[in-house]
């Protein structure tokens, strides 16, 4: 068939038709440096089917990869896995232009797209261990319940062994090589932390039970085809597994994580003497000023370490903004296992650590002190309490 896009084939039966953002560096508050895909993909049975679509603005990149495949019209089932706008935003647009014969999406994706978009065509439910025919092969459902909305669903080709998963296992990252492993493995290893890290850490009982559900139904992928970057294929699909099953166990690890911010330098100088106080005890230490780190940079590395201090100067008997607005990201997120402590200048009223250490206290953060002062400027024996603060936190992941 003619066309200036072309379908890539990643099984037997089935092509990604999916569009790529190359473009792409925020998603609701997440950083996104390297892009990311919308991963769409149409199963070849004798009922062609499209399984999720792609954010609306990409609606005619994934229209023109179907028709190099088959006339877009001949679509006879279309499978909703996840209502975010992200995959579903082209669905109306789709459905209008192609007609399906039915619309899948498991209970909750039916009242989320039903919300969305008020449409008028039917969504039809399907449940946990139900499956349908599309025509010589079969697709069978696992609800995914807050992994991570509530109406999150896997589909699962039978006869190829494709799990589709939406967004579980998958990364912001462009590129056009489309099988992980065609990529360099340490950027993959790094956006598929990042998005962990800044996408379904708070759901890591959930990330557990699915793995040992997952475990104890012997389903065996070949090929794990998520909704964002590339495609894990062979013995290649055991690295996410294996990701995953880390990162959700929360055992914190003998690293340390500063993040501060600074108005003239004094709190920089604190943080400095905290990170020097952690590095000489031995523990590893990402020092992040939020100057030149985003949030979701932060939350990549809390991402499984063991101890995070925070530093802030008073500002209108305030936190400094930027502290403000990442601690309010990370508590949400929902990190576990962390001790730490909060240190910062000020002129007059000097109410930040105070601040810090109630905002590190809801996180559930085991502070180890009530924190270090300066007034204006870190005289050298305040110096001294923050790098022994970074020697008492070191002794606290020790005893961990």
């Amino acid at each position: 068939m003619g066309g200036h896009l072309r379908a890539v084939k990643i099984s037997d039966s089935v092509y990604w038709v999916g569009a790529i953002d190359w473009g792409l560096r925020e998603f609701h508050g997440y950083a996104t440096s390297r892009g990311s895909t919308y991963n769409a993909y149409l199963v070849m049975s004798e009922k062609p089917t499209l399984i999720d679509t792609v954010k609306a603005p990409f609606k005619d990149e994934m229209m023109a990869r179907i028709a190099s495949v088959i006339p877009p019209e001949k679509i006879d089932t279309i499978v909703s896995n996840h209502a975010e706008m992200d995959h579903s935003g082209a669905l109306p647009a789709v459905v209008a232009e192609v007609k399906p014969s039915r619309v899948l999406a498991s209970p909750m994706g039916v009242k989320a797209l039903t919300a969305h978009f008020a449409p008028d065509f039917e969504i039809m439910p399907v449940k946990s261990g139900e499956s349908v025919d599309i025509g010589g092969m079969t697709l069978s459902f696992i609800e995914t319940r807050m992994l991570h909305w509530p109406d999150s669903m896997f589909s699962f080709l039978e006869e190829e062994k494709v799990l589709f998963s939406q967004d579980a296992f998958g990364l912001h990252f462009a590129t056009s090589k489309l099988f992980a492993d065609e990529n360099d493995m340490s950027v993959v290893f790094h956006e598929s932390k990042k998005y962990y890290a800044n996408i379904v850490m708070p759901y890591a009982k959930k990330v557990q039970a699915l793995l040992a559900d997952v475990a104890e139904s012997g389903l065996a992928p070949d090929i794990i085809a998520s909704d964002h970057g590339p495609i894990w294929r062979g013995e290649g699909i055991a690295t996410p597994l294996k990701w995953y099953a880390e990162w959700a166990s929360g055992k914190p690890s003998r690293k340390a994580v500063v993040i501060y911010d600074t108005m003239w330098g004094a709190t920089a100088k604190m943080a400095v003497a905290v990170c020097d106080g952690l590095r000489d005890a031995g523990v590893e230490v990402a020092v992040l000023p939020l100057a030149s780190f985003s949030r979701s940079d932060v939350a990549t590395e809390i991402l499984g370490a063991g101890a995070v201090l925070v530093g802030s100067p008073t500002i209108n008997n305030q936190i400094f903004p930027s502290l403000a607005d990442t601690l309010t990201y990370i508590k949400g997120l929902k990190p576990a296992n962390l001790v730490g402590a909060a240190f910062g200048a000020y002129g007059w009223s000097g109410e930040a650590v105070k601040q810090l250490n109630g905002i590190l206290t809801d996180m559930g953060v085991d502070l180890v002190s009530e924190g270090v002062r300066a007034f204006y400027t870190p005289t050298a024996e305040v110096l001294e309490q923050c790098r022994l603060l970074g020697a008492e936190t070191a002794k606290r992941l020790t005893a961990n």
